[in-house]
């Protein structure tokens, strides 16, 4: 099942899943891995947080969604 497991805010433990997903709608910050599947998971223990970052240079920025463990 896709979708988001672990909410911003919530304890993570090392090698939770955070997000299942198709394609990188939402990026890997800190403490966050990503699989072959594109599933996003923590690195480290810690709390969840989601927030964006812009990305990019040459004029061609996009604001993306990022997770991180911190």
């Amino acid at each position: 099942m896709l979708g988001v497991k672990l909410y911003g805010g919530q304890a993570a433990s090392a090698g939770a899943i955070i997000v299942r997903q198709r394609g990188t709608r939402i990026h890997p910050g800190p403490g966050v891995g990503m699989g072959r599947d594109h599933t996003l998971f923590a690195l480290v223990p810690g709390r969840v947080s989601f927030g964006s970052a812009v990305s990019g240079g040459g004029g061609h920025q996009k604001k993306r969604k990022v997770v991180s463990v911190v």
